[in-house]
């Protein structure tokens, strides 16, 4: 059976340690799932049913939320994989309609033609930020490739739900929160070497008990 990374931390301690991974930059959390064979990289299948690597990370979010799967139960969870029928190798076209369909490997935060078409039925208020980044991702690793419409549908549905940074964004979310200090970059580096601390002594443990998860 897979050994539960925290069980040795108090409960306090073990709360505190999955907040505080959010300070982790991405390359200090990659490189902790490197060490024990978490999935980080976005996967996508070909039309002839095989897996690639996409040359994207999934967001720091969902690898975070892989991170605290492992430490809290001892197993790894499988990577993101962006279904065939979700996927396109052809560029969006000049001109768009709201019943054409958004592809992975088309978002373009440059074209022209997706600005409008999203502007048109948001009433002007689509903004190419993370909010509609993440949407996309979403829709994509579900195997679907949302209309402009649903997108569009969707994405305002998510701005008026998003009323403060996501957790994952420790400036933003400090910001927000009134609590980055005098010095932003001393906080988060205090934190983050604790953490990271944490996790070689975890990762340690997990060699004395015979293997990474």
């Amino acid at each position: 059976m897979p050994t539960p990374a925290l069980s040795t931390l108090s409960r306090p301690d073990r709360q505190r340690l999955l907040d505080d991974l959010n300070y982790l930059n991405l390359g200090e959390i990659k490189a902790f799932c490197s060490r024990h064979d978490i999935p980080y990289s976005m996967l996508v299948e070909t039309n002839e049913g095989k897996i690639r690597k996409s040359g994207e990370d999934d967001r720091k979010g969902v690898i975070l939320g892989r991170v605290r799967h492992f430490l809290q139960t001892g197993k790894v969870l499988p990577p993101t994989i962006i279904p065939a029928r979700a996927t396109s190798d052809e560029p969006l076209a000049a001109t768009l309609t709201p019943g054409d369909r958004l592809y992975y490997g088309q978002y373009d935060k440059q074209s022209r033609a997706m600005h409008a078409v999203l502007g048109g039925l948001t009433e002007g208020r689509f903004r190419n930020g993370a909010v509609a980044r993440i949407l996309a991702r979403e829709f994509w690793s579900r195997g679907t490739a949302p209309t402009f419409r649903e997108f569009a549908s969707a994405w305002v549905r998510a701005s008026e739900a998003h009323t403060k940074p996501n957790p994952e964004w420790s400036f933003l979310s400090d910001l927000a929160s009134k609590s980055t200090g005098s010095d932003w970059k001393a906080k988060r580096m205090a934190i983050a070497n604790r953490v990271l601390r944490e996790l070689d002594r975890i990762s340690a443990m997990l060699v004395d008990h015979g293997g990474n998860h």
